[in-house]
This record gives C-alpha cells, structure tokens and sequence, in this order.
C-alpha cells in the first residue's frame, strides 16, 4: 500500500519536472543503516548528542535513529544560508538554537548534505565555543564539487559529484521534502 502511494506521490509532485532517480529508496535504506552500525561501533558507552540540521535532515534523523544500538539525546538546530535560492548566501543565521548542553559530550551533527561547506563550518565552529568532548559531521551526501571552504565530514553516506538535488528530505524553495528517493532535477 505504501509503495503505491510512495510512487504516486512522486510521479504528481515531479511529473513536469525533468529529473532522474540518483538514490532509490531501498539504497537509502541500506547506507543509512550501514552508516548506523558504524556510529553505534564508534560511540559505544560514550555520551552523545545528536544535533539534526533543520530541515533537511529530520527524515534522515528520523530513519538513522532507528537503527541505532547506542545511548544518545537528540537536540535539533535551524540555520539559514539559502532562502529560496539554489545558491548559499555565505551568511548564516540561527533561527533556532540547540537547547542541550554538550559540555563534554560527544557530538554528532547531522546533516542532509554538505554543499559549500559554509554552514557546517559555522555551526562547528559555535559547537566548539561550548566545550564538547568531540564534535563530528555525518551527512547523508557529500557534494565536495562545490566546497568554498575546507571541512570534510567523518561519516558520509553517498558522495555527490554533481547536480542539484531533491527528495528524503532536501527541498527546494520548501518543496519536494517528503519524495521517499533522492533525485537529481536536470535543468
């Protein structure tokens, strides 16, 4: 029943949209649960925080959380450098705040994708006035094409070499979030 509606929903939302599937649900569903029994390996009986990046990553959060076999919180942050562009503006803007302290903790930023890097480096860089124990990126894609600036993240979950992308959880202009797979829009 739920595939039915998975694929409806997706031929109404994109049907006029020249696009192609770049990660299909079920390779989603097997890297977000390889990358949870890495994380669960390496931060097993540690204390760690889990900071999702709103919006883009909650279905990420959502999925990888299950999956987890380790103690851990959540805590989510909102940031802004996109509007409703396609590009980064280079400015970031807190719009909502962690509310946990992670004062020697081990934190865990998760991400739906590492484009310029700006935003990553930003919110790492605040993080770290805040004295965790360790601060570590794990993101669904890594875009590494289009990096301005210099951070890798420590866990990815596909590498990107291109293309602009939509669906399981990235938008564009707020669109396009619920698309159980990952497609790239062709221009």
């Amino acid at each position: 029943m739920f595939t039915l509606v998975f694929k409806r929903l997706e031929y109404c939302v994109l049907k006029d949209m020249k696009k192609r599937v770049l990660y299909s649900k079920d390779s989603i569903d097997r890297r977000v649960k390889e990358l949870a029994d890495i994380l669960s390996h390496d931060y097993k009986g540690k204390d760690v925080v889990i900071i999702c990046v709103l919006k883009g990553a909650f279905i990420f959060l959502a999925d990888l959380t299950r999956y987890l076999e380790m103690t851990y919180v959540v805590d989510f942050v909102r940031l802004s450098s996109y509007g409703s562009q396609s590009e980064s503006s280079g400015t970031v803007t807190v719009t909502k705040d962690i509310e946990v302290s992670i004062a020697g903790r081990d934190v865990i930023i998760l991400e739906d994708i590492v484009d310029t890097g700006t935003t990553l480096v930003w919110l790492r860089n605040m993080l770290e006035k805040r004295n965790p124990a360790s601060v570590k990126i794990c993101t669904l894609i890594d875009k590494k094409e289009r990096r301005s600036v210099e951070i890798d993240a420590d866990y990815v979950g596909f590498d990107l070499a291109e293309g602009f992308v939509v669906g399981y959880g990235l938008d564009f202009n707020e669109k396009f979030r619920c698309l159980p797979s990952v497609y790239v829009i062709e221009e």
